[in-house]
């Protein structure tokens, strides 16, 4: 299936749920939904378009808002589909239930960005440390990081 049978598929599969689709370069198709529509859409392109793997979720902190890329892949096309949430609710719900494998993603989400996952099937951090303060995101562009105070071992105080 060529990437244009693809977009046309997609487009009788999602109908009005597909805010825009763009074939970027050969085998490169980016899909924006909105967040309500991302768990169906997920599926359909699993089970009817053959995207079974999930290279990785990622999050970008527009300021205004986040978005989030879901990079998927089939044989021969990779699909990125773009959903934006808002800064001052910024939750997603989970693809768990139709990637398990997307579990690692939202996790890193989560600790990075601080964009809450709903029904995420293992909410714990991932790659922060256990003590990390809540409520401070690296990945955020309003994060800025405070070096602790460095301490010489026999410094007189």
């Amino acid at each position: 299936m060529n990437e244009n049978t693809i977009i046309d598929r997609i487009k009788e599969l999602l109908g009005e749920k597909v805010v825009e689709i763009t074939l970027q370069r050969s085998r490169r198709i980016f899909l924006i939904v909105s967040p309500e529509n991302l768990l169906e859409t997920i599926r359909i392109l699993k089970n009817d378009l053959g995207f079974y793997h999930i290279s990785t979720i990622s999050g970008v902190d527009r300021t205004k808002d986040f978005e989030i890329l879901y990079h998927l892949a089939n044989n021969q096309t990779s699909l990125t589909v773009r959903v934006s949430v808002s800064r001052e609710n910024p939750e997603i719900q989970s693809v768990c239930e139709v990637i398990p494998g997307a579990i690692l993603y939202e996790r890193e989400l989560q600790d990075m960005l601080g964009i809450k996952v709903i029904n995420i099937p293992d909410p714990r951090p991932l790659v922060l440390p256990d003590d990390w303060q809540q409520g401070n995101y690296p990945l955020r562009k309003d994060w800025s990081y405070k070096s602790p105070e460095e301490k010489i071992p026999g410094e007189k105080q």
